[in-house]
């Protein structure tokens, strides 16, 4: 029987010990991993969602709020802007400017908020319509793959949107209706779960004298471009999403502060906020890491605990392997096998339990932001766990495999 047999079956032959260890590191490693895969995959939905914006301009109220609004639709709006207000920073002669995004919000269609905008933040996001077309008249949706997905929406369909998140009929616009022109391929960003639609549309729920006839042969409110925009300043929109013409001008660098100084509005920059947020973030999951850490580590001692008291126990067992022609050196290998052993089978159970408890986390984070998160990602920093894992039970077993292969053939037979 070779040394790995050998120690399975001396591993096998105590189910307490090792029912014990494999909770106990199984707990450790996998507490370890699962905040891997929950960081790992909000921050990719972060980052991916950022899209070279560098200012959000909205109304005044949370920074943050504003950001995880406009940008992640996972919060609601500060409030609205007047178009008037705003109208400096539309017109594409802006000295600092490049790219002025208007988004209008306020509505959805079961959890899946409504964004009056142009076509300008498909682009954004690197968006390609997989079925049908954009949206070009009042009251056109163009949806994402989420959307489509999780709604059944197809070409076609028409729906009746509800003022802010509430899925509820008592909160619909039984006035107008919105139709399904398109749908577009998935992203993996913010554009998948976002239904799309021209400013004027938002404009038009919320006006009870209109209705979807109406609107459909309404060609002097249609809003399909900044410039369209710009010819009704006594209109309101939620923010606009800002791309600067150059990010080392020191004069967009002072931008926010004089929006947010010198007028009604609030400036915010994406990636300060989302660092924000990510300390927030990192305080909890610290903690949480490292008690993970101080399990793996009690888990440890308990892998040293179970061998070492178990060479009483083995001592006889021992011996007559010497007087069987095993060498120091075997009986040394054959406790540290065990110990690698556990810690391998222990990562087993924290691997297992890790991705399992994601999966079931990813289930309720989709269910409430509408992103798509799963247990099924494996990354390569697991790959450092395992050898962690491994490290822990040589560490273990060091001691115990030392006294093994020091055993006193003649003492321990004669006693």
């Amino acid at each position: 029987m070779n040394i790995a047999k050998l120690a399975l079956k001396n591993i096998l032959h105590r189910p307490l010990n090792l029912l014990l260890s494999l909770i106990l590191f199984g707990l450790g490693i996998g507490l370890m991993n699962f905040l891997l895969l929950l960081n790992t995959q909000l921050k990719d939905k972060f980052d991916k969602n950022l899209a070279d914006i560098d200012l959000v301009i909205g109304a005044k109220g949370s920074p943050l709020q504003m950001i995880l609004c406009n940008m992640y639709h996972i919060d609601s709006p500060t409030g609205n802007i007047a178009v008037g207000e705003a109208k400096a920073f539309l017109n594409p002669r802006h000295p600092l400017v490049k790219t002025a995004i208007p988004l209008s919000l306020g509505d959805s269609y079961r959890g899946f908020r409504l964004v009056g905008t142009t076509h300008q933040l498909i682009d954004l996001y690197g968006g390609r319509v997989m079925e049908g077309t954009l949206y070009t008249k009042d009251l056109e949706v163009t949806i994402g793959r989420a959307v489509a997905d999780y709604t059944g929406l197809q070409l076609g369909d028409q729906f009746h949107s509800a003022h802010g998140f509430e899925d509820d009929d008592d909160f619909a616009h039984d006035n107008v209706s919105f139709v399904v022109v398109g749908i577009l391929e998935g992203t993996g960003s913010v554009l998948d779960q976002i239904i799309l639609t021209n400013t004027s549309s938002v404009w038009a729920v919320h006006d009870h004298q209109s209705d979807s006839d109406s609107l459909h042969h309404n060609n002097s409110l249609q809003v399909q471009t900044n410039a369209d925009l710009l010819q009704h300043t006594d209109q309101d929109i939620t923010s606009l999403l800002i791309q600067y013409k150059s990010k080392t001008n020191f004069q967009a660098l002072n931008l926010p502060r004089n929006i947010n100084e010198n007028t009604d509005m609030q400036a915010a920059s994406p990636a300060i906020e989302i660092n924000r947020l990510y300390s927030m973030i990192g305080a909890g999951t610290e903690t949480i890491q490292w008690l993970a850490i101080l399990i793996a580590l009690v888990s440890a001692i308990s892998i040293f605990i179970t061998l070492y008291k178990s060479m009483k126990d083995r001592k006889y067992e021992l011996s007559l392997m010497r007087v069987m022609g095993s060498s120091r050196g075997k009986l040394f290998y054959l406790i540290l096998t065990e110990g690698i052993l556990l810690a391998l089978l222990g990562f087993v159970v924290g691997f297992v339990l890790s991705h399992v408890g994601m999966e079931v986390v990813s289930r309720l984070l989709t269910a409430e932001y509408r992103y798509a998160f799963t247990g099924w990602k494996f990354l390569q920093s697991e790959w450092l766990l395992l050898a962690i894992s491994i490290g822990l039970g040589l560490i273990a077993a060091i001691i115990p495999a030392l006294q093994a292969s020091r055993t006193d053939i003649n003492k321990t037979l004669q006693g």
